[in-house]
């Protein structure tokens, strides 16, 4: 097993390391670009932001919270849901990464409170069994660096796709089928 305190060590430093990226990769996206999405049933990069800015306090912050407080099961979720009746496509890119910086703000400041040990409890989640504190931890990043890469996918199929007939393939497989 691994050392609580490492674990919330490490998951904080990535954690305060994930806007930092998503600032310099989507620095200076235009409208188009923001609402862009790889493919029909894709994500354009808005809606990967707004799921990361609500996922932020209601998924992993609130979960961590019922491990916390003692707390004996997890209220459900559904982003996919979320997606649609939040309308997040049409949401506004740059806020949506703002509120998400002011709240992963916010969540490293109550990481900082937290004793590392009370983190080995875990309540049972219906998908997966039995989720520590520690899973949620290491979850998140995880969750971070999977919206990266699907974010990462989106924006290179935009810019295949913009400067198309351009031959961009030259540089390896474009992620999603030019539409």
């Amino acid at each position: 097993m691994h050392d609580p305190r490492d674990v919330l060590t490490s998951a904080r430093l990535e954690l305060a390391r994930f806007p930092v990226v998503l600032d310099a990769l989507l620095k200076d996206l235009d409208a188009a670009a923001w609402r862009a999405r790889p493919a029909l049933a894709e994500w354009a990069p808005v809606e990967i932001v707004c799921h990361l800015r609500d996922e932020e306090v209601e998924d992993f912050g609130t979960r961590i919270r019922v491990i916390l407080d003692g707390g004996a099961s997890f209220a459900p979720i559904d982003p996919e849901r979320w997606a649609r009746e939040r309308r997040y496509l049409d949401d506004d890119g740059p806020r949506a990464l703002a509120a998400f910086r002011e709240r992963r703000a916010a969540t490293l400041s109550s990481l900082v409170a937290i004793a590392s040990a009370r983190l080995a409890a875990a309540v049972a989640h219906a998908r997966t069994g039995q989720l520590s504190g520690l899973d949620l931890l290491a979850a998140w990043v995880e969750h971070d660096r999977l919206h990266l890469t699907q974010l990462g996918a989106a924006l290179a199929r935009a810019w295949a796709t913009r400067w198309a007939p351009l031959r961009t393939e030259y540089a390896g497989p474009i992620p999603y089928a030019s539409s």
